[in-house]
């Protein structure tokens, strides 16, 4: 892999919310994202004072895939990759690192919403990883999985 990763930083959003669109799976064009309160302000400002942390991974000057965490929920709240970049243990990476970030924040107990839809790349994935279904739906009728981190 040679890819630069850090973590996210305000300025990085313009670039995520371009890229929530052109996602194989689940792409969320930036119309939509405002529709939801999702903007490039809000996002923007929720990273500046720490309550979305998250990192990028870019290939060259291109941002290849980016997940963020919700610092105080302890939620998965989005990983996207760009398609040409899936496959290639990007995202697996992206997400060690935003799981090991809400860890060091002291969460026990990750969770995130996933396509129930075994066909979904995003189903196999995240139980191969150890995620865990809960039984619960969250407001967008995906599965959320749980992930119980130390003992």
């Amino acid at each position: 892999m040679n890819y630069l990763f850090r973590p996210a930083l305000p300025e990085d959003v313009a670039a995520c919310i371009d890229l929530r669109g052109r996602t194989r799976e689940n792409a969320v064009p930036a119309a939509r994202l405002a529709a939801l309160g999702i903007t490039e302000a809000s996002w923007s400002a929720q990273v500046r004072q720490g309550e979305l942390p998250g990192y990028v991974a870019h290939d060259g000057t291109i941002l290849a895939g980016y997940c963020f965490g919700d610092a105080r929920s302890g939620e998965i709240v989005v990983l996207a990759l760009l398609p040409e970049h899936e496959g290639k243990g990007l995202g697996r990476h992206l997400l060690d690192n935003t799981v090991a970030h809400l860890a060091s924040l002291g969460h026990q107990r990750l969770f995130l919403g996933c396509s129930a839809n075994p066909a979904h790349r995003s189903h196999g994935f995240y139980r191969r990883l150890g995620w865990r279904p809960t039984g619960e739906r969250d407001g967008y009728g995906d599965e959320v999985l749980e992930l119980r981190l130390g003992g």
